[in-house]
């Protein structure tokens, strides 16, 4: 994991220590390109708060996505345009940070900015009774007790018949793309977890051709069950 961020997840162990509250309870969702983790999501978060109105709990469970854009750039104090590349998994080059932080007086550093990022989920996982889709999570939030983290995978064929129908592009494209987003998200969750590491092993990993929505749904429930999150 990522220097600062390993320091700023232990302030925040004991931050939530002296408090005398367990923070999450949380999810994550990762997935391989082509599997649909935002269906599963929001699925599940409707399943999950359905589960806490049986229980006589006046609480609701969400997922976030687009959410941690902005609140990111809320925190930094900038356009959330600024930062969409950093979410589209693109990275700016060293010349061109450097260039950018001579010219433009409201500059935030790659580091900065990704960190921030960071600092956001965690703070949203800490709220409880979320899902984090994609974005890190799994490496930020790995830590906490009242965690449960999942991955979403598929066979490449499947997957690139899946995209290219989606996209209406050809099965060539599709493999493409596959290949380059995939490499992308792994190389944004390294950031935080840094390479070769077992630390941010998943609990639970589906495969999306051999499993309905439905069916992963309910296996994600259980699991959420199991480990005393609803």
């Amino acid at each position: 994991m990522n220097i600062d961020l390993l320091k700023y997840v232990s302030d925040r162990i004991h931050e939530e220590g002296g408090k005398g509250r367990e923070a999450g309870p949380v999810i994550t969702i990762s997935r391989e390109y082509g599997c649909p983790a935002k269906i599963v999501a929001s699925r599940l978060s409707e399943e999950l708060t359905r589960k806490l109105f049986v229980k006589g709990k006046d609480a609701k469970w969400r997922y976030i996505t687009k959410e941690i854009m902005a609140e990111s750039a809320k925190a930094l104090e900038i356009d959330p345009e600024k930062i969409k590349y950093v979410f589209q998994y693109e990275q700016k080059s060293l010349v061109d940070d450097i260039i950018t932080a001579q010219f433009n007086k409201y500059y935030k550093s790659e580091k900065k900015i990704r960190n921030t990022i960071a600092k956001v989920i965690r703070n949203m996982a800490c709220e409880g009774n979320v899902i984090i889709v994609g974005r890190g999570g799994v490496a930020i939030t790995r830590d906490m007790p009242r965690s449960l983290h999942v991955n979403l995978e598929a066979p490449m064929e499947w997957r690139i018949v899946r995209v290219a129908e989606n996209y209406k592009i050809s099965e060539e494209e599709a493999k493409k793309a596959i290949l380059d987003i995939d490499k992308k998200r792994k190389e944004f969750r390294e950031y935080f977890q840094g390479k070769d590491t077992d630390y941010t092993r998943f609990d639970l990993s589906i495969n999306c051709m051999t499993f309905t929505i439905e069916e992963i749904v309910h296996l994600v429930l259980k699991a959420a069950e199991i480990r005393k999150l609803v």
